[in-house]
């Protein structure tokens, strides 16, 4: 049985706060096992008052695993009448209109393994306060629509902890005659409390500059462990691009003395956009061509921006309650992709953000915590720091954009700032900003925030050679989710172009009847705004039957039904203007040959019409080789689930192998070429053309990994040997490790002998062997969980093994005797009771069981219920599990 369940968070049960924080000092004792925090906060009572107006409210703060060791009121102790305490919450009897609160309380941020509120990581302290961390520091209105100017001091030992930082300015630093030192920060700008950081240890800097379009200089800082200071050039590189980019596309300039970034080993998230004081998991921050790979740089790149930019679309601005989240979220992914987007290749990009939509977003809408980007209810905010309020609520910024065009875009978004600078405000209010820029009306839109799931679009055609008239009917319906049922119908823009049988673009002129749900793009294609349940669009002047490329640079976060014969989407292939739609023709001749061959259907006539777009696509010398990789990757086994009803990934694995296979002995001289030179000379440049040379080639050696093993085995230890950079290093492995040769054991050891002391790269080894196509792969997780290097208490040591295994290895995690699923049960249950956070991410895979074959669902949910029934199950998983086991 489940324990009693917590109280569940309702939207619509949002009530302001009732006093104004004007004020925020807090003072920190460092020490590593009982640090003292002192707070004052200067408040004033803003509720409703009472018949009587010198009646005294009551003031309820929030706090979790505190010792209070003071508490006073102007100056006043408070006797234990004049409160109440209890394991959450500490609240105030009869306190004055206005006031300043005084607390002190006791914490022991050794102890704090789940990495919430203050912690040490690596003999530093620091600070993780998004989304409800700040309670377990201090007692405070912990919501993020309370707004305060913070001063901050802090105090701790000289030798050990000389470097003192947190949010806004630097103030008066103080030698003290004890051995300690203090240093002050006072922050100007209002911000609630989840921003609010720490960080305090013996960390080396490296500083630069930046000067903003008003001539005003920023200092630039990058706090590290001293023998890290030499991978901080590209992370710095990166802030200066993404300031310049916010300045020039938005208007936005920084608006402190200083922007600092720490990297930290041990983070539950990517990064923190903490202002002025960007905390960030070290794997955004470090970046050398010898330990990392060209993703990581890519990476560490986007992770940058995106912190840097929620200093205006997060910081400045930020949300309401919690399940505004994705009105900072999705809004700064979808500026970090355009901006990753302005840096690189634009249509490459967009594939890689559907790459990964597809294959976790849509299989998160699919399942028993499907939730819309603004959810109606949560047990646990962590919880929903989720791809659908993330990635797909970056689609549902992108569709406003592609809506309004460019111009009215960047007008919206300056009436947005405009409106709401200072505030804490909602996604509602974030329409009505787009909505005051334009005559189209946002209201059907709005549905987007609150439906769960993603829509299916089926299209049909109609060509009237008489009339030469081409008609499109496109109809829309979003299946049943949790809690949601009988959905209306969204407002989804389809971008669509039209070719002939040649492949040349045809001109495009909407009939009369259409033109009012049709706008035009350019010459070449249109964009449809599809409102209804189904609705018709008609196109006149149209001499032969064409070749429809609809969703277009995938206008909608949708599920597309469109019947495509194997030559029109060679046709797609081969001329197609659209660079996404080319790609996503493959895709779609692909996913046609793996599902006929689960069927035991014939496919040769679609093999071949992909294998010869693909030697289309490797000749032509106009394409960028990046963008030819993307086209040879095949689609991931997560994509090919969601065309099935029941999944069965022994059978989709195999399927997906096979095809695999047919192209690499298809093209097999084509391939070895790229795998022995393809490359850039030198190996290490990393400027785009050489990053998607070595992509390719790496793609290739992937695709011969197909092939019997006397055929790449030597291509593969060769390439790992002389490798001049990670990219090319960890790929050879990779490929290695799908083996049971001595090759492999013998590059598996060369690596751990060069990579131990960086535990960046060691989460590589983990992973790399954790995800290997190969029999008994889970023993060898089992053995690498038991390795003196595996740190069950880092979340990237943890992430590498369980989630390199459960997430990246679904062939062998769902085998057939389940032992994939006990294993994973065991780490959840002991996980849970030290970092809830990564427990409840780390379940996710268990928590899909009713979209599998029969004899998998039942074997899942054993382990599911196994979790359940432990009787201090946090929470954080408490909410994953029952809500998985009630659909």
């Amino acid at each position: 049985m489940l324990p009693t369940a917590p109280v569940i968070v309702q939207r619509l049960d949002y009530q302001e706060f009732d006093w104004q924080v004007d004020r925020t000092k807090l003072h920190f004792y460092l020490d590593a096992n009982a640090t003292r925090v002192h707070s004052e906060i200067s408040i004033r009572y803003t509720g409703e008052r009472t018949g009587d107006a010198n009646a005294a409210p009551s003031l309820r703060l929030d706090g979790v695993d505190l010792q209070l060791i003071s508490l006073a009121v102007d100056g006043v102790t408070l006797t234990p009448d004049r409160y109440t305490l209890d394991e959450s919450s500490l609240t105030l009897h009869s306190v004055a209109h206005t006031c300043v609160v005084s607390i002190e309380t006791l914490i022991n941020p050794q102890a704090n393994t789940a990495l919430e509120g203050l912690y040490r990581s690596g003999g530093n302290f620091c600070t993780q306060c998004e989304a409800q961390g700040f309670r377990k520091i201090t007692y405070y209105p912990d919501r993020p629509d309370v707004l305060s100017v913070f001063d901050v001091t802090i105090e701790a030992d000289a030798v050990e902890y000389p470097v003192l930082l947190s949010n806004g300015n630097p103030g008066e630093h103080t030698t003290l005659d004890n051995g300690r030192h203090c240093a002050s920060w006072h922050d100007p700008h209002p911000k609630p409390c989840y921003l609010f950081a720490l960080v305090a240890g013996s960390l080396s800097v490296v500083e630069d500059s930046f000067i903003c379009a008003s001539g005003r200089e920023v200092l630039l800082q990058i706090y590290v462990q001293e023998h890290n200071v030499h991978a901080c050039d590209f992370a710095m590189t990166a802030l200066k691009a993404s300031m310049r980019w916010d300045e020039q596309v938005y208007g936005l300039e920084y608006d402190l003395e200083r922007f600092m970034i720490v990297a930290v080993d041990d983070f539950n998230m990517g990064a923190m956009e903490n202002k002025g004081l960007n905390v960030f998991n070290s794997r955004f921050v470090l970046a050398q061509t010898s330990t990392a790979t060209d993703d990581d740089f890519l990476g560490v790149e986007a992770v940058i921006a995106h912190e840097y930019f929620h200093n205006w679309t997060g910081n400045r601005i930020t949300c309401r309650d919690w399940f505004q989240l994705s009105l900072k979220e999705g809004l700064t992914v979808f500026r970090d992709q355009c901006f990753s987007a302005d840096m690189h290749s634009a249509t490459v990009k967009r594939i890689e953000d559907v790459r990964l939509l597809r294959a976790r977003q849509f299989a998160e809408d699919a399942g028993p915590m499907a939730h819309p980007i603004r959810p109606d209810s949560y047990i646990e905010i962590n919880n929903f720091y989720t791809l659908t309020v993330y990635e797909k609520g970056a689609e549902v910024i992108r569709m406003l954009h592609t809506l309004l065009g460019a111009t009215l875009w960047r007008r919206a978004m300056d009436e947005y700032v405009l409106r709401h600078d200072g505030s804490a405000t909602t996604c509602d209010a974030f329409i009505d900003a787009m909505q005051s820029v334009t005559d189209m009306d946002l209201s059907q839109f709005r549905l987007w925030y609150s439906t769960a799931g993603t829509p299916v679009v089926v299209m049909q055609e109609h060509f009237d050679d008489i009339a030469c008239r081409y008609t499109v009917t496109l109809s829309q319906h979003t299946p049943d989710t949790p809690g949601q049922t009988n959905k209306q119908a969204l407002h989804i823009p389809v971008l669509m172009g039209l070719l002939d049988e040649h492949g040349n673009s045809i001109a495009l002129r909407p009939s009369d009847e259409s033109v009012s749900s049709i706008s035009m793009v350019d010459d070449n294609s249109v964009l449809l705004s599809l409102t209804q349940a189904t609705q018709q669009f008609d196109f006149d002047h149209v001499s032969s039957m064409p070749t429809a490329s609809v969703l277009r640079n995938f206008s909608a976060p949708v599920k597309l039904d469109q019947s495509l014969s194997d030559q029109q989407l060679a046709l797609l292939i081969s001329h197609d203007t659209d660079g996404f739609n080319r790609w996503e023709a493959v895709q779609r001749l692909a996913e046609r040959v793996v599902l006929a061959h689960m069927n035991g259907q014939p496919a040769a006539g679609s093999l071949n019409a992909l294998n010869v777009a693909l030697e289309h696509v490797l000749d032509d010398a106009m394409l960028e080789s990046s963008f030819k990789a993307e086209t040879l990757m095949m689609p991931s086994i997560d994509a090919l689930a969601e065309s099935q009803s029941a999944v069965d990934y022994g059978a989709l694995g195999s399927a997906r192998d096979a095809l695999q296979h047919a192209i690499a002995v298809h093209h097999e001289q084509r391939l070895r070429s790229l795998v022995t030179s393809g490359r850039d000379a030198l190996g290490n440049l990393h400027d785009d053309a050489a990053i998607g040379m070595r992509k390719l080639a790496n793609v290739a050696l992937s695709l011969l990994g197909h092939l019997p093993q006397s055929d790449w085995l030597a291509l593969a230890r060769t390439q790992f040997v002389a490798a001049q950079n990670m990219t090319d290093r960890l790929a050879a492995l990779s490929c290695l490790c799908n083996s049971n040769s001595k090759q492999r054991t013998q590059s598996l050891n060369e690596f751990y002998a060069q990579a131990s002391d960086n535990k960046l790269v060691m989460d590589k080894w983990f992973s790399v062997q954790a995800s290997a196509r190969r029999d008994n792969v889970l023993d060898d997780v089992k053995a690498l969980y038991q390795h003196p290097d595996f740190d069950v208490k880092n979340p990237n040591r943890v992430r590498a093994l369980l989630s390199g295994f459960a997430l990246n290895n679904p062939v062998a995690f769902h085998d057939a005797e389940a032992n994939g699923y006990a294993f994973l049960a065991d780490r959840v249950i002991e996980l849970d009771a030290i970092n809830p956070q990564v427990a409840a991410r780390l379940i996710t895979p268990l928590t899909r069981w009713n979209r599998l074959i029969r004899s998998q669902q039942v074997l899942m949910r054993e382990q599911l219920l196994r979790v359940s029934s432990c009787a201090s199950v946090s929470p954080d998983v408490y909410e994953m599990v029952s809500k998985s086991l009630e659909h």
